[in-house]
């Protein structure tokens, strides 16, 4: 696509196969070139000096703040972002996580965790983050009056995720984040779930949108990313923390990043429509007490995941009916064509046993139990990937027959 064109207008695929193509990045190739430079050279003095005065990608100064292959991807990602006045690498989606609150929060602030929230975010608020100074405050993102009630007035950011990790419960974020402002906080989501094409946090509300790029933008699990967006004032801010952290990526593993982004919108569609599949499967499973997959209609959350989201992925959970701790483990490991580890969003399935119990401060596990004892939950999270779903569901139903063994 010509990168004249009006990407803008244009639907989906046709933005994600064009975004970030800029003639004077990509010369007279398809794929921006992988620039490998720590130095950048200047043609005299003056073009040094006038550096001094300018801080935006496009304009060469030194290998930390990147070069056209860096550029490339944050202009494409900066598109797919409705309301992005710009977007900043940071090598991990940890380090997004650490970068964007690294540069919102001082000493004596207050931070508000959704208490589903990613365990390493969760672990960042009460470590890192409490060692400089900063109070922690975990909240249920589907209570709404204990929400409003957590504030005070040193209360400085919100950290949201939808749908929850591991759990999958999805909140009602455009209404957090309207409160969350109205009490002058800033709301940062992790949106690495749906992403940009699955949910528009920007134009929901939400001050700064963050993604895992190792996740569904790699696609092909083999390089580690991380993502922030943000308007006009706040991109610039968390720019300049960026710099002054050191922070910066690979040219090799940008050009990765945006090699599995040309991809993102069709691999997602397919993931999505084979997660719906193996979900309404296990769904009419007798070993199977509750699926937690946002997509699927009569699972919790399902309602709200339709007004908000435009789409999904194939990452959801599903809870056995009764069972053991060994029995859960004995499916995981009779599983042939999941793999066993963590990450998500690349080609391949996986799984994973999961026990959220420790994770949890406000929320009971799982929303809309039956009132079965926790030691009876046990649950497994599915990342579906571009496999055959038949052959995935063939797998999982010899796997089930593994777990009834014991």
């Amino acid at each position: 696509m010509s990168a004249n064109a009006d990407l803008e207008k244009a639907r989906t695929g046709t933005r994600v196969v064009g975004a970030g193509r800029r003639k004077e990045w990509t010369g007279a190739v398809v794929n921006p070139p992988v620039w490998r430079a720590s130095t950048h050279l200047y043609e005299n003095t003056a073009a040094l000096g006038a550096t001094a005065r300018h801080n935006e990608d496009g304009r060469f100064h030194y290998g930390r703040r990147g070069a056209p292959t860096q550029w490339a991807l944050c202009d494409a990602l900066t598109t797919l972002e409705p309301g992005a006045a710009g977007t900043v690498l940071y090598p991990s989606g940890v380090a997004a996580i650490s970068g964007v609150m690294l540069t919102l929060l001082r000493p004596g602030d207050v931070m508000l965790i959704s208490d589903n929230a990613y365990d390493p975010s969760r672990s960042m608020g009460t470590g890192l983050l409490a060692d400089f100074g900063i109070e922690p405050r975990f909240f249920d993102p589907l209570d709404i009056a204990a929400y409003e009630s957590a504030f005070c007035e040193r209360t400085r950011v919100v950290l949201l995720e939808a749908p929850g990790s591991l759990t999958m419960e999805v909140c009602d974020v455009p209404r957090l984040a309207a409160i969350a402002r109205d009490k002058g906080a800033t709301s940062v989501l992790d949106n690495t779930w749906a992403g940009p094409l699955g949910f528009a946090g920007l134009e929901k509300g939400v001050d700064v949108v963050l993604m895992a790029l190792t996740k569904h933008v790699g696609g092909h699990s083999d390089l580690m990313m991380g993502s922030a967006s943000a308007g006009p004032e706040l991109y610039a801010a968390l720019r300049k923390r960026a710099q002054q952290l050191g922070t910066v990526v690979s040219p090799d593993d940008a050009a990765l990043a945006l090699r599995g982004l040309r991809t993102l919108h069709v691999r997602l569609q397919q993931e999505t429509q084979s997660a719906l599949k193996v979900a309404r499967f296990l769904s009419q499973r007798e070993e199977v007490a509750q699926v937690l997959c946002p997509m699927l209609p009569g699972s919790p959350g399902h309602e709200t995941w339709k007004r908000d989201f435009t789409g999904g992925c194939g990452l959801f959970s599903f809870v056995f009916r009764g069972g053991t701790a060994s029995a859960r483990n004995r499916f995981v490991d009779a599983l042939r064509l999941f793999g066993i580890g963590f990450s998500w969003g690349g080609y391949e399935s996986l799984a994973l046993p999961i026990d959220p119990r420790s994770l949890r401060e406000r929320m009971p596990w799982p929303q809309g139990w039956d009132g079965t004892s926790a030691d009876d939950r046990h649950a497994v999270r599915l990342a579906i990937g571009l496999e055959d779903p038949d052959d995935l569901i063939a797998d999982i139903e010899q796997a089930l027959a593994a777990w009834k063994e014991g």
